[in-house]
């Protein structure tokens, strides 16, 4: 599985891995799924308002959303459609950067060609024999699609390990994290120690105090530990 690095303002580099096909497809679907939504919601108020959506303006006014769905929505979320949301996927560019509104646009025009035009065949195709998941879209924008979970090496990787069955939990509080905020967590507890980079080690030990409303004496290096073993030991029994 090809992965990107992205570098952070705190000059920490994150590595996520690119989306695989499986994903992409489950995220078009879920996408797909809201188009139908749209189209019942507008037949059911069509019959209930008595309204003609058979001439032009009806028309537009029930594709116009469909359309231009992928390319509003990519915009909007930073790279995401409710689907990739749902899924955890996020379009950016091969740099780790984030893209832009050409980069969007040109995957948007391309999308008719390859998904539609073919149902989706040339896409699979594409993404399968590119080795950097990417479509034609993302190849002509120089564009992937990541999933937002770090991919963890070395030492990172050991605190993903179970604490023993008789672990107490220090902070309840850790089960507000989900699984995503725990990986960037760890990652950022990893490369912030790698580097002893102390002023990161401590922004990641606030930030988790704030989300979660933990307030402690621990250092931020044994809070974080302590955090990470806690949440995953409240995920295995959950």
């Amino acid at each position: 599985m090809a992965s990107i690095r992205v570098h952070t303002t705190q000059n920490v580099t994150l590595e996520y891995e690119t989306a695989s096909v499986g994903d992409r497809l489950l995220a078009t679907l879920i996408d797909y799924t809201l188009y139908g939504v749209w189209f019942i919601f507008c037949a059911v108020l069509s019959t209930q308002l008595h309204l003609e959506l058979g001439n032009s303006v009806g028309v537009v006014l029930v594709l116009l959303p469909t359309t231009f769905y992928f390319l509003v929505c990519e915009l909007w979320f930073n790279g995401q459609t409710l689907g990739k949301k749902a899924r955890d996927l996020r379009v950016v560019r091969l740099d780790g950067t984030q893209a832009g509104l050409g980069d969007y646009l040109l995957r948007w025009l391309l999308r008719p060609i390859e998904i539609l035009g073919s149902f989706g065949g040339l896409a699979i195709l594409t993404i399968l024999l590119n080795g950097r998941g990417q479509r034609l879209g993302d190849m002509a924008a120089g564009t992937t699609v990541i999933h937002l979970r770090p991919r963890l090496t070395g030492r990172a990787a050991l605190a993903t390990e179970l604490p023993p069955a008789d672990y107490q939990v220090v902070f309840p509080q850790a089960a507000q994290l989900s699984d995503h905020d725990a990986s960037l967590i760890r990652q950022l507890l990893y490369q912030s120690t790698k580097k002893e980079n102390y002023l990161l080690l401590n922004e990641t030990a606030n930030k988790v105090k704030a989300l979660t409303g933990i307030h402690t004496d621990l250092r931020d290096a044994a809070f974080l530990r302590t955090i990470l073993r806690d949440h995953a030991h409240l995920m295995a029994g959950a």
